[in-house]
């Protein structure tokens, strides 16, 4: 969430506060008019591989929020660990309540909440870690449970070549049967990528500022620029687990805002497949040779998407 994503509440300063400002992230990348046409169907459902959620937070639309079952419980333990103050901010960006001052783009879809991050106590240490053959089985557990689209908003980083082999089989898994993963590019300032962001069928997201350029801490890839897409990594405001709102900024800022993208498109075009909903929000940016990812535009990918009949 900010620019280690060991530490996602760091990076806080320099955010735009709640009001007349919130809406501009939105507009640059065509989600303003998006969101006034759906909040999503329940139909629908976004995997959120995380930390816990405070699920009984009051502005969370919490009948359509899930738990898959897991080791860990879906629910927070210790509600000022950096696990649940993550996986929370995430869930109000795409699950709060429309008003609420979070984001809400897709409130009507179901999100399905599968922690990966373990909370070991409250406070403010770093945030924890999981292995690949982790991530592998929470990909599998929400892709069983029903999600159409996964949204991994953390920067994984492995040597373990068995590792790397669980998750690369887990994605392509997922890639057969239908399901899009969106994945955080990562916030380390690196060219390159990792084993999550590198795969094919995975759209990694870079993070840039409310006018559209590439924040300096944000992970690039000749993969990335591809395939991915950046979206807004400041001035995104969302829930705190003390009830107050929150700016953060980071890569798992800008990736929910993608997930909620593709949530929205696949509600309003719910016969669309995988590859026609991926093809609409790739193709219409110009791609080059470099490192650099183009500009989500939701709102094209909808033109696009309604010109083909889908």
């Amino acid at each position: 969430m900010t620019r280690s994503e060991a530490a996602p509440y760091e990076a806080c300063k320099g955010g735009a506060p709640p009001g007349s400002r919130a809406a501009a992230p939105f507009d640059l990348v065509g989600l303003t008019p998006l969101m006034r046409r759906t909040s999503g169907t329940s139909d629908l459902a976004v995997g959120l591989i995380d930390g816990p959620v405070a699920t009984g937070h009051p502005e969370l639309v919490a009948g359509n929020v899930r738990e898959v079952t897991a080791t860990a419980r879906a629910a927070c333990t210790y509600p000022d660990s950096h696990a649940c103050r993550h996986g929370t901010f995430v869930a109000g960006v795409l699950a709060g309540r429309r008003g609420s001052g979070a984001p809400a783009i897709c409130p009507g879809c179901t999100l399905l909440v599968r922690p990966i991050f373990a909370e070991t106590a409250p406070g403010h240490g770093p945030m924890p870690t999981a292995s690949p053959e982790d991530l592998a089985e929470a990909i599998r557990a929400v892709v069983a449970a029903g999600a159409s689209v996964v949204n991994i908003s953390a920067d994984l980083r492995w040597s373990s070549a068995r590792g790397c082999e669980a998750l690369t089989q887990a994605l392509d898994d997922a890639s057969r049967r239908g399901v899009i993963v969106v994945a955080a590019a990562g916030n380390q300032g690196l060219v390159g990528g990792s084993a999550l962001t590198r795969h094919a069928s995975v759209v990694p997201v870079a993070a840039c500022d409310v006018r559209g350029r590439l924040l300096s801490y944000s992970n690039l890839g000749a993969t990335m620029a591809r395939r991915g897409l950046r979206a807004p990594g400041e001035g995104i405001v969302s829930l705190q687990t003390a009830g107050r709102l929150l700016p953060v900024g980071g890569t798992s800022v800008s990736a929910p805002l993608v997930t909620g993208a593709i949530a929205l498109l696949w509600s309003l075009f719910p016969t669309a497949s995988a590859a026609r909903i991926r093809h609409a929000l790739l193709a219409g940016a110009p791609r080059g040779l470099g490192v650099a990812p183009p500009l989500l535009d939701a709102w094209g990918a909808h033109r696009r998407l309604a010109a083909a009949g889908s």
